[in-house]
């Protein structure tokens, strides 16, 4: 069984669906060990201190902001937890947006939401709801110390939870220099369309994703079973189920009562902000991805 990656709650309005984010991804890269090519020795790297060149232990190690070329300031731990979010076991949804408005370029990281137990029906009900209106979730999770952009998504009997680019992480296409114009403009003929568009018909097919592998893997892999004998990996256990919050969604709650409270308080202050979020820019992901979709067609 897949490692949980953290656990707490799913929060939209004033339902809290206790859940698990597990991987939705497998890493199959091949690791590679460099050895001394005399005599086959593993090499070891150390933290060397660049002036004397004397091995510097863990213990002696900061993190430090290179603010100017040679010139650093460091930052102690409390200086990080200062920075970092308040919230660390919820996952906040602040908006429903139509999953067609965001463009490719701002998905990242796959990971699957799993219910606790007894949390089916308000899992299922989110689900069902986000497939029905054509709608993602936009929300917030703090992993570790760092908050991520991340949305909420259906997938089959899932709920996927993926990791998201902020807008200062992408590049705007507009700084390229892309052809833009119409097929006229480039003296492409009706004709050489038609082609074009036949030729597509014809290896038009259905998504079948077990049919793409990753073929230099499976080579390297079996030059590699010609010289050493596989070995078998360790099994991990799985971690303990996590409690549930007091507040949490499970199959008994009153849903009706909570959704209609969330639609009531919604409707009285539809302007106002969560007070324990600055406002920024990342912090309105509707209109963040309208602007990136004006930008997408501009770009087109």
């Amino acid at each position: 069984m897949a490692r949980t990656i953290w656990s707490g709650t799913l929060s939209f309005g004033l339902l809290n669906i206790p859940v698990q984010l597990l991987p939705a991804e497998r890493s199959t890269n091949l690791s590679f060990r460099m050895l001394d090519a005399r005599d086959k020795s593993p090499i070891r790297y150390e933290r060397v201190n660049a002036e004397t060149g004397e091995e510097v232990p863990w213990k002696d190690v900061v993190k430090a902001f290179e603010y100017d070329k040679g010139s650093y300031v460091v930052l102690e731990q409390e200086d990080i937890r200062e920075a970092a979010p308040e919230s660390h076991d919820a996952i906040d949804v602040e908006a429903f947006v139509d999953a067609a408005e965001i463009g490719p370029q701002y998905f990242e990281k796959p990971y699957a939401l799993v219910p606790a137990k007894k949390a089916e029906k308000g899992y299922v009900l989110l689900r069902e709801t986000l497939k029905k209106t054509g709608k993602i979730g936009i929300a917030r999770v703090v992993i570790r110390t760092r908050e991520h952009l991340c949305a909420v998504l259906p997938r089959g009997d899932a709920l996927l939870l993926v990791m998201m680019r902020y807008p200062q992480e992408l590049v705007d296409i507009g700084d390229y220099a892309l052809p833009g114009g119409k097929a006229g403009d480039y003296r492409i003929s009706p004709r050489e369309m038609q082609m074009a568009e036949a030729l597509i018909e014809s290896m038009e097919s259905d998504w079948k994703p077990a049919v793409y592998k990753d073929e230099f893997r499976e080579r390297l892999h079996k030059v590699i079973e010609k010289r050493v004998k596989a070995k078998g990996g360790k099994v991990r256990k799985p971690d303990e189920e996590p409690q549930l919050h007091e507040d949490a969604a499970t199959n008994v709650v009153d849903f009706m009562s909570l959704l209609q409270k969330s639609i009531d308080a919604k409707s009285r202050t539809p302007a106002k902000k969560p007070a324990k979020k600055a406002p920024s820019k990342a912090a309105k992901p509707k209109k963040a991805a309208g602007k990136a979709t004006k930008r997408a067609k501009a770009a087109r």
